[in-house]
């Protein structure tokens, strides 16, 4: 097969899933598996786990990384390109669209009964992804420390990604002084730091693109982690409400895709079209470059004990500064029992059916609202 078949296919298999992929990275994650392993037998199930531990190992989308690994590994740079473009673009595509009816609607009397009540069902919806992630990340009594410092510290609004990189050279220091056999040369490659807090205000583009950029070039774990940033780089500095970032959650929780298609929303708030493109060429962009060049690493990295020791912790702060997100989007959003009986049932549902794709309790949310708007 030359490699103009090659990428064709990687392009059908990639759009398609972009298409249907709701339910998040998981699910995502699940469907590759069952196309590239099972039906095509692109890859075995070893070197398919393989990839998916490397993309645990570096910032960014996991799915969206994991679809640009199958691509590189099908079909080279080229195949790297196409099948994250076509993961990427149908969930864009749709966001902007969703994010041009909300600019011009939003605020309606039609519109709001919906967003109403979608507004406590994201709030379940992410409570109900974290939970698991917390059972893992929480292995030790050193871990669970962490995770409380970084939740208290987060609800003071310090700055997470201060938080996510302190909590991991926290976790560093604490394992070098139980391994006397440690040394700085077994720490983390300096490069994955944090680039300069410098505060920027301003809505120019060029501003869009550097925040953007530095989110996608640090930001691990859960692809809900984002939107704590998005809090922090936006919200805070008063680009965003925090109304319409819990509405640009709702949008990328009942769409399909990457979870990260929602600052394709948060762009054309801030600055329309260009804003928009702007925004999400520049979220997505250190992920192709992470994938094309840390990949010889990954292994290296993967077996060195305090990598691992860094990342351990680097999820726990993710979990804690996500809690403390809903803590502040709860006293923001349920103000009154319309609000609280739809987070209650939101919550009973995603704990308790797990199999239901999230779309759905974002939909039953919204029809919730309405119909209790009446009541």
């Amino acid at each position: 097969m030359n490699d103009k078949q090659r990428l064709k296919e990687l392009a059908q298999l990639f759009l398609k899933l972009g298409i249907i992929g709701f339910g998040g990275p998981a699910a995502h994650i699940a469907m590759m598996q069952n196309e590239v392993v099972v039906k095509r037998k692109w890859l075995d199930e070893q070197h398919f786990l393989d990839l998916l531990g490397a993309t645990n190992l570096i910032p960014g989308p996991n799915s969206t990384e994991m679809a640009i690994h199958i691509g590189h590994e099908r079909a080279g740079v080229k195949g790297l390109i196409v099948s994250g473009l076509c993961f990427i673009l149908p969930a864009v595509f749709i966001t902007a669209i969703f994010a041009w009816l909300y600019k011009d609607y939003g605020q309606l009397p039609e519109i709001l009964p919906f967003l109403y009540g979608i507004k406590p069902a994201i709030i379940a919806i992410i409570l109900g992804a974290i939970f698991p992630l917390a059972k893992k990340s929480f292995k030790t009594v050193q871990l669970g420390i962490i995770g409380a410092i970084v939740l208290v510290l987060s609800l003071f609004h310090i700055n997470e990604i201060m938080l996510l990189f302190g909590a991991g050279f926290l976790s560093l220091f604490w394992f070098s002084i139980k391994d006397k056999n440690s040394t700085n040369k077994n720490w983390i490659p300096l490069g994955i730091l944090p680039v300069s807090q410098t505060t920027l205000v301003a809505t120019g583009n060029w501003n869009l693109f550097l925040i953007f950029l530095k989110i996608g070039a640090i930001l691990y774990g859960s692809g809900y982690v984002l939107f704590a940033f998005l809090d922090a780089e936006l919200v805070a500095k008063g680009l965003l409400s925090r109304s319409e970032l819990i509405d640009a959650i709702a949008v990328g929780q009942f769409t399909p895709g990457p979870v990260f298609s929602s600052v394709t929303f948060v762009g054309y708030q801030i600055n329309g079209i260009s804003g928009a493109l702007i925004s999400t060429l520049a979220i997505f962009l250190p992920s192709f470059v992470f994938v094309a060049l840390l990949n010889p690493l990954v292994k290296k990295l993967r077996n060195s004990k305090p990598f691992s020791v860094f990342l351990d912790a680097v999820n726990v702060a993710s979990v804690a500064i996500i809690i403390s997100i809903c803590i502040q989007m709860g006293v923001d959003t349920i103000t009154d029992w319309r609000t609280i009986l739809i987070a209650f049932v939101s919550i009973l549902i995603a704990f308790n059916y797990k199999k239901i794709n999230s779309a759905f309790i974002v939909i039953g949310g919204a029809f919730l609202g309405y119909l209790l708007t009446f009541v």
